[in-house]
C-alpha cells in the first residue's frame, strides 16, 4: 500500500473560542476571589456566589453546547482500518483503564497517517489488542484526530480485519489537534485577572483599610511570611503563593503549606480548599456558622499530582490551559473535585477523601 505524508491541521484559533476562553478564566478568576475576599470580609453573599457561580457557568456551558453535540452527533463518520503501532496502559482503578494507542490509520479514500489517542479499554477485553495488529476506527470526517476504536464492527468489517495487512505509517505522517498558541492562554489568564479585579476592587477598602484593633480579643492578626513563598493567614481564611518555577505538583509543596496554614496544631476546619499551579486558598469554617467542615490536614495531598495528570490526559482535553482542584464537604463525606480546562471545553473527574476517582465527566459532556 502507499503512503502518503498527511500534512498537520493548520493552527487557528476562532474568535467563539477566544471568547470562550477570555469566559471561562473570567468565571474561575471571579470565583475563586469572591470565595477568599467572602471569607476575610465575612460577606456570606459574595462567598455563595463563589460556590454557584462555577456551577451555573458548567450548566450554562453545558446548555450552550446541545446543538453544537447535535450537529457533530449528526455528521456521519468515518471508517476505516487502523494497525496498532504500540499500547500502554495509564492508570485507573476500576475495570475500564485508559489506554494509550499509537495508530496507523488507513482511510479507504486518503493517505494513511498515525495518531496516538487515549480510550477506556476493558480489564477482560484487553488482550484482544496487541501491537501490530489490526482494528476497525472511526472519527469525525473533519477531525481525522480524534480517532476513537469501534469495540463491535459489524460482520463486514470484522471480515476485512481478518484479511487486511497494512503498512506503518512514517512518523512525519502524524495528526494531531491544532495546538492553542499564545493567543488562547493570553485571554484566559487576561480573563481570571479582570474577574479577581472585579471581585476585589469594591471591596479593597474592607481588606486594606480595616481596623483590626477593633475585632475580638481572639481574632488573631494575619500572620505574612516570605520566601520562595508568601503565606498569609487570618481567622477566616489562608492562602499560599509560590515563586515563580515552582509547583504544587511538585513533591512536598502542598504538604508544606498546608503546614504553614496549620502552625501550632490550629484544628480550625476547613470550609473550602482550592489548589491551582502556584496558589492555594482555604477558607476557615466561620465560628458559629452550621455548615460542615472537614480537617485541612485530612485531605489526600499526596494523590494531587496523579488526579491532575489523569484529568489532564484521559478527558478528552487534548491541550489544557488551565487545572484546578476544589475541596469541600457541602454533602455527606468530602469531596474532591479536578476539573481542566481547553479548546474542547471543561472536563473534571472527582474523587473521594482518600482520593479514590468516583466519577470522570469528558469534555462536551
Amino acid at each position: 500500500m502507499t503512503i502518503t505524508t498527511v500534512a498537520p491541521p493548520p493552527t487557528h484559533r476562532t474568535p467563539l473560542a477566544l471568547a470562550r476562553g477570555f469566559l471561562t478564566g473570567g468565571v474561575v478568576g471571579t470565583s475563586l476571589a469572591a470565595l477568599v475576599v467572602g471569607g476575610i470580609v465575612e460577606n456570606v453573599p459574595l462567598f455563595v456566589t463563589g460556590l454557584v457561580l462555577p456551577v451555573v457557568y458548567g450548566l450554562l456551558f453545558l446548555l450552550a453546547g446541545v446543538p453544537r453535540r447535535a450537529r457533530e452527533a449528526a455528521v456521519v463518520p468515518c471508517t476505516a482500518l487502523a494497525m496498532i503501532e504500540g499500547l500502554e496502559a495509564v492508570g485507573g482503578e476500576s475495570s475500564d483503564i485508559p489506554v494509550r494507542f499509537e495508530l496507523t490509520v488507513a482511510p479507504d479514500d486518503g493517505p494513511a497517517y498515525r495518531v496516538e489517542i487515549t480510550q477506556d479499554i476493558n480489564l477482560v477485553d484487553l488482550s484482544d489488542y496487541r501491537p501490530r495488529g489490526v482494528v476497525v476506527v472511526q472519527y469525525p470526517p473533519d477531525r481525522p484526530w480524534r480517532v476513537r476504536i469501534v469495540k463491535r464492527p459489524t460482520p463486514e468489517w470484522e471480515g476485512r480485519v481478518a484479511s487486511a495487512r497494512l503498512d506503518s505509517a512514517p512518523g512525519t505522517a502524524r495528526v494531531a489537534a491544532p495546538p492553542e498558541g499564545r493567543a488562547f492562554g493570553f485571554v484566559v489568564l487576561l480573563g481570571l485577572l479582570l474577574g479577581a479585579v472585579v471581585v476585589v476592587l469594591p471591596f479593597r477598602a474592607d481588606l486594606f483599610d480595616r481596623n483590626d484593633t477593633a475585632k475580638s480579643p481572639s481574632a488573631a492578626p494575619p500572620s505574612v511570611s516570605s520566601t520562595s513563598s508568601t503565606t498569609v493567614v487570618s481567622s477566616a481564611s489562608g492562602t499560599v503563593a509560590l515563586g515563580p518555577g515552582r509547583s504544587f505538583l511538585d513533591t512536598g509543596e502542598l504538604d508544606r503549606a498546608v503546614g504553614s496554614l496549620t502552625t501550632g496544631g490550629d484544628a480550625r476546619q476547613a470550609l473550602t480548599v482550592v489548589v491551582q499551579e502556584q496558589l492555594l486558598s482555604v477558607v476557615f469554617l466561620p465560628t458559629g456558622m452550621q455548615a460542615s467542615g472537614f480537617d485541612l490536614r485530612a485531605l489526600p495531598y499526596d494523590r494531587v499530582p496523579a488526579l491532575v495528570e489523569e484529568a489532564t490526559t484521559t478527558l478528552g482535553v487534548d491541550s489544557p490551559s488551565t487545572w484546578q482542584i476544589t475541596a469541600d464537604r457541602l454533602t455527606g463525606g468530602v469531596a474532591v473535585r479536578v476539573s481542566v480546562t481547553g479548546p474542547e471545553g471543561t472536563a473534571y473527574l472527582e474523587a473521594d477523601g482518600q482520593g479514590k476517582v468516583v466519577r470522570r465527566v469528558s469534555a462536551g459532556g
